[in-house]
Order: C-alpha cells, then structure tokens, then sequence
C-alpha cells in the first residue's frame, strides 16, 4: 500500500478519501515536517577577516569555531562568502561558518549557506561578543533584538526575523566613554587570556548540546555559567 494512503487512512476500515502529496498545502506540511527532523546545523561565528582582527575581542565567534575545529582536528575550507568545516558528532553535522563578509554583512553569508544547506531557521546558532555581559559569561536565547550589534542587526535585517538562536558571549564594557570601537577591536588582556581557555572549552559544549540535546536543555544547562 502506497505508505501516503497508510498515513492518511481512517483506522476504521472505512476508507476515506486520499489525499494528494502534490497538493500545495500538504507538500507544504511535509517539507515543514523535513525541516523540523533536520540533522544539520548552521553555527554562524561572527568577526572580521584580517590578521589585525584574529585575537580581537569582537571575533570571539571566530575564536569559538577555531577552538572547536582544532579540538576535532578539522580544517577550514574557504567557500563562497566565507570559511567552513564540517563537523560529524553523534549522528549531526555541523557547518562551523566564519564569513567573510566583515561583521556589517554577515547576514549574507548565512542566509547563502542556510538555503544551500537546506538549514531550517531552529537549527541556526549566531555566537557574538556582548559588551552588556561581564567578561566570559555566557546567554543563549531563542529570539532577541540586536541589542546594538551590527553583526546581529545585519542578520535580522537579511532573514527578515529575530527569531533565530543566538549564543553572546560577555566581553564586558571596561571603556572610557567614546573609546568602544577602540574597545571591541583591541586583543583581550593578560587576565581575559588567562581565562579563555576554560570558556572556550564551555563554548564547544554548548555547539554539541545545541545538536544534540536541543534549544530548551542547552539554555537550562549553559546560561549564567
């Protein structure tokens, strides 16, 4: 028996009518239904391209996907619009995405590669820096506004939603008034480096449990720690 007449049979033994899978409201359910079962996942880094901007505090998402990649010994391949490694762990994979695109339009390369990937929306994960955040901390929320980030504002802007998780990582706001851009682009100091290590290790954590435990245990899990 064709399985769409199974799925969509009475358990009477009354047959009732069959329902077309080419009919554009159910090929519309069924390719929702895809998406929702999705095993891949779109872990959008956020930072600038450039040796200057490598140990920068606003490439802290490049600096989380680095930590990640060497941990599993894989290798950054540059693609369209950006540098990716592809990582298999338990059954998921994982496209670790660095665009190239400077943080001002990093909305373009992951609209490209969530629609070449056939990423659905939930399966997305952004990791920024967050001035608002004491240095290290960590929040992952569902959904937000751009809290000011331009990395942020770009994606919202390009997606045409905030409804994407996002994973900020604290960098503190320990600047003189005028001085954040300066602040947000210069290298971590002595006490930051020390520290780092340990949260990029909680960082790679949190990718993983993302996959694989999903949103709702990975926020209970990981935030405030």
């Amino acid at each position: 028996m064709n399985w769409f007449h199974k799925i969509f049979r009475s358990e009477t033994s009354e047959p009732k009518e069959i329902i077309d899978p080419m009919k554009p409201e159910v090929h519309e359910h069924l390719k929702n239904n895809m998406k929702n079962v999705s095993n891949k996942y779109l872990i959008a880094g956020l930072g600038n391209i450039g040796a200057e901007y490598v140990n920068t505090r606003h490439n802290i998402g490049f600096k989380i996907l680095d930590f990640l990649a060497k941990q599993e010994s894989l290798s950054f391949e540059t693609v369209k619009l950006g540098a990716m490694a592809e990582y298999k762990f338990k059954g998921r994979t994982f496209f670790l995405l660095k665009p190239n695109t400077y943080m001002n339009l990093s909305g373009k390369a992951v609209q490209y590669w969530m629609d070449k990937e056939n990423i659905p929306l939930e399966n997305l994960l952004v990791i920024t820096d967050d001035l608002n955040l004491p240095f290290g901390a960590i929040r992952i929320k569902p959904k937000g506004s751009d809290g000011g980030h331009n990395g942020l504002k770009n994606i919202n802007l390009v997606l045409n939603t905030q409804n994407y998780t996002r994973f900020r990582f604290g960098i503190s706001d320990e600047f003189k008034k005028g001085q954040q851009v300066n602040y947000v682009l210069a290298d971590w100091d002595d006490n930051e480096k020390a520290k780092l290590p340990e949260r990029l290790e909680l960082a790679s954590e949190i990718i993983r449990s993302f996959g694989t435990a999903g949103l709702e245990i990975t926020m209970t899990s990981f935030n405030g720690k």
